[in-house]
């Protein structure tokens, strides 16, 4: 945060896509951080609307309506129920969480509009667009794909390439084709209404460039400045769909606006919704000067949040703009960029599932392994370890520690603290010290620094009781024991309240053992949280571990995912040359019974079989022992080549072949008829 006094924080995460469910790679990018940074200010006892709202405009919806055979709306309600009850059990504590679907967004959005268009502030323009002639409609920006002029990538979007996240322009694609079809799109002459983002160049830049460079993440900055330095260029605000808000004027017929200026209106329309249900005014959220606007968002969103929404709120004339927009990068899973489209995620919703009780765990996790400055990787043997080593050996390890202890010794009454030594001053100075730490970092968006911090102070305490050994000295010195407790019980009351943030449902847990409210940062760096003779109710474990089976399970999951990614993208093998009539019935192929079936010596791979050929039995040899037993081989009917000439395999000399068929994924299967046929029936 910077040095700003502010009255009240308007906080935004980025609002959803309602076409799928949430994975992991949204919570690091925007939710776990943005619910940190809110909880930490609500502790501070600061004015906080942490906004959020599923977006249910754009392409994404429609795509995925047509593929899954329904309509946008069946769409939106299912996925919007879906992300909000995941959300909510994964403790992400939105004051609001509303939809862009809403009468209240839909006024919203086309007040802005109407605004900015009867300032005249937009450029109403007749240009060529993409159009599908086969589906009969224009194209936006997701119905087009092609090759990314930046990158390469063969699967760019008209608006974006998901590769090197460039935000593109739909004509800017090499070799341009429409998802609906898959024909070469068409150029048509349609109208729409430009936001000239040119005319907020100089101002962008005095912001931004000169405004923000030092407190801003760089990477974030870099992006605006690269942007900025290109030259800005009008970009359409209307769309020809019909799904979506409608443009409020007239000539804007079977037009509605485009999902990027009515998405990001999401915030201030759910913001007045959540305001009317408080029975406050919204207005200071959103154009006070000592408003503190913070969007989270993941940096594929960042010239929307920091260039075209700045822009029309600048354009309004009476809003506030962005503080800070601590953009993360990407989230990879195990090694491997996480795609919606190939399954490729750890879904929220499924984790919760498979993993029930163990919210806090994925929150740790995904913060400590934040992509803050760079992209960065979710690994399932990190995520045990993070359980095992950190939560469990360090943190519930301390608190089981000092609580138990306390019960055994002082059952379970806080002791009186008598003569402090050095050591005891040291942890003192510690306790003190910490909250200021791990606030600093929060208010820099550095929440893997500040959860390091929390950490630190659990290990200091773990520290502490093995330097003083209690257990030892409760034979001859009691009153130091209770020192010693008092001291380890305040560095857990403490731990309470910072790593609430970051853990709410295991602080919870903690503050009843510790029998207290949850406090308030301000209460936090004090020695002097809990009284003399407070009574502790008694402990249970914090955390447990998560074995070696439950991560196995989750790796599985994922290994057959891309099983299936691998045999929907696999290719079948191109036919062989063609050959004549006369070259195809010099072939004897005979339907054979397998009389006898065993094991070729020294071989994995050979069975060895006596075939009845309705002629004669013969010994015919077969690679499929990894797919089939000898046992279960005898009596069944199988399809051989008769003519072959004899080849010796393993000593042993084949005078025949067994036909298989070989799926995609090597696994062999036999040939047979459907019915049971006399040994020797000839094939044709």
């Amino acid at each position: 945060m910077s040095q700003k006094q502010f009255k009240r924080h308007t906080v935004t995460a980025a609002l959803p896509y309602a076409n799928g469910p949430l994975h992991i790679g949204h919570l690091a990018g925007v939710y776990v951080p943005s619910d940190i940074y809110v909880r930490y200010l609500r502790s501070k006892g600061e004015d906080v609307a942490f906004i959020c709202a599923s977006d249910e405009h754009g392409m994404a919806i429609t795509m995925r309506a047509r593929k899954e055979g329904t309509t946008p709306k069946a769409i939106v309600d299912k996925y919007d129920g879906i992300i909000r009850e995941s959300m909510a059990q994964l403790g992400i504590s939105f004051d609001i969480y509303s939809r862009t679907s809403n009468q209240i967004h839909h006024e919203t959005a086309q007040m802005f509009f109407k605004n900015l268009y009867d300032k005249g502030l937009f450029e109403e323009r007749v240009s060529e667009q993409y159009y599908d002639e086969e589906a009969k409609q224009f194209l936006a920006d997701r119905y087009i794909t092609g090759k990314c002029p930046r990158c390469g990538y063969e699967s760019a979007y008209g608006d974006q390439c998901e590769n090197c996240g460039s935000s593109l322009n739909p004509m800017d694609l090499i070799n341009p084709k429409s998802t609906l079809s898959g024909n070469p799109p068409v150029k048509k002459e349609t109208k729409h209404w430009y936001l000239p983002l040119q005319d907020y160049e100089n101002w962008l830049k005095k912001w931004i460039v000169d405004g923000h460079k030092n407190d801003w993440k760089p990477n974030v900055w870099g992006q605006c400045k690269s942007w900025i330095d290109g030259g800005l260029q009008p970009r359409a605000m209307t769309r020809d769909l019909d799904w979506g808000i409608k443009v409020p004027i007239e000539g804007a017929e079977g037009k509605v606006l485009y999902v990027w200026f009515d998405a990001p209106i999401g915030y201030v329309s759910a913001t007045r919704e959540w305001a009317e249900e408080k029975g406050v005014d919204w207005e200071p959220y959103w154009k006070g000067e000592d408003t503190n606007l913070v969007h989270f968002i993941g940096k594929d969103n960042i010239v929307f949040h920091c260039i075209i929404f700045p822009a029309i709120l600048k354009a309004m004339g009476d809003y506030t703009v962005p503080e800070n927009v601590p953009a993360n990068e990407f989230l990879n899973l195990e090694g491997d960029k996480i795609s919606t489209s190939r399954n490729w995620a750890v879904w929220l919703h499924e984790y919760l599932k498979d993993l029930p009780g163990k919210q806090d765990v994925l929150r740790y996790a995904l913060c400590a392994n934040a992509p803050e400055t760079k992209d960065n990787d979710f690994t399932w043997k990190d995520f045990q370890a993070r359980n095992n080593n950190e939560l469990v050996a360090i943190l519930g390890n301390f608190v089981n520690r000092a609580v138990v202890l306390t019960h055994k010794y002082f059952d379970g009454k806080v002791p009186a603290r008598a003569e402090i030594f050095s050591i005891d001053e040291e942890l003192i100075q510690a306790v003190n010290k910490a909250p200021a730490k791990i606030g600093s970092a929060i208010e820099r968006y550095r929440f893997r620094e500040a959860l390091a911090e929390m950490l630190d102070l659990a290990r200091i305490g773990n520290k502490y009781l093995a330097d003083t050994e209690p257990w030892k000295l409760i034979k001859t010195d009691e009153s130091r024991v209770g020192t010693i407790l008092n001291l380890a019980l305040q560095i857990a009351a403490n731990i309470s309240i910072v790593a609430e943030p970051f853990i709410p449902f295991s602080t919870e847990k903690l503050s009843g053992f510790l029998n207290i409210e949850q406090l308030e940062w301000s209460e936090a760096g004090s020695t002097e949280i809990l009284s003399e003779g407070h009574q502790l109710e008694k402990a249970q474990l914090l955390f447990e571990k998560i074995e070696d089976k439950t991560i196995e399970a989750q790796i599985q999951k994922l290994q057959d995912t891309k099983m299936q990614n691998e045999l929907a993208n696999k290719e079948a093998e191109p036919l062989k040359d063609i050959i004549q009539f006369d070259d195809f019935m010099k072939l004897d192929l005979r339907v054979g019974t397998i009389l006898e079936a065993r094991k070729v010596e020294k071989s994995n791979k050979l069975l060895q079989f006596k075939v009845d050929t309705g002629v004669d039995q013969r010994t015919i040899l077969s690679g499929i022992a990894k797919h089939y037993d000898p046992e279960e081989m005898i009596g069944k009917q199988v399809t051989i080549i008769a003519n072959l000439a004899p080849r010796k395999m393993m000593g042993v000399e084949s005078q025949g072949m067994i036909l298989m068929a070989e799926d995609s994924a090597g696994n062999l299967r036999l040939i047979q008829p459907n019915e049971g046929v006399e040994p020797g029936s000839i094939i044709s």
